[in-house]
């Protein structure tokens, strides 16, 4: 699978189950896609964990981090649920790193992908090419950075990175 299948399926998910406002309710795409959301204790390092068997999935999300990490988190589960082959993925830190040794051999590809997927989710880029063509956006200017990233939300970094690959830096 490749990142832009991977956004492709996001957009695709968002158009099935017709969700078009912002910011996108993901806890209630995974619970329509019958995936149940626990927060949980998982440590300073890890912020998410997908186990999933057959058609049972459960997303496991840091309950101790900031609100848009958890939402990244689990849009990042769902991407690796929708996109991947079965089994546990434990994701690290603000970047996931790996699956554990029970699932077989993570690749860092899947990790992209998932990441790919959860922006895509999060931060549809029709949406995002709309937001900031509708109001005057500099993106050296933090403050207008952190209203769009409110719009999403989602943190002001991952807006940064999503406006960065959408190549909407500079424009405004």
């Amino acid at each position: 699978m490749s990142v832009q299948r991977a956004e492709r399926k996001a957009v695709n998910l968002l158009a099935e189950l017709g969700i078009d406002g912002l910011p996108v309710e993901v806890e209630d795409v995974a619970r329509r896609l019958g995936i149940r959301v626990e927060n949980a204790d998982l440590g300073d390092d890890v912020s998410g964990v997908l186990v999933r068997s057959g058609e049972h999935a459960v997303i496991g999300v840091n309950w101790t981090h900031h609100p848009n990490r958890r939402r990244f988190t689990i849009a990042h589960e769902i991407g690796h649920y929708l996109l991947h082959e079965e089994g546990t993925y434990i994701d690290k830190g603000t970047h996931a790193r790996f699956r554990d040794e029970q699932s077989g051999s993570g690749t860092d590809q899947e990790e992209i992908e998932a990441n790919a997927f959860a922006a895509a989710l999060l931060m549809p880029a029709k949406k995002v090419r709309e937001e900031a063509r509708r109001r005057p956006f500099d993106p050296a200017d933090d403050a207008d950075l952190n209203a769009l990233a409110l719009t999403f939300g989602v943190s002001s970094q991952a807006m940064s990175f999503r406006l960065a690959n959408l190549k909407l830096l500079g424009q405004g």
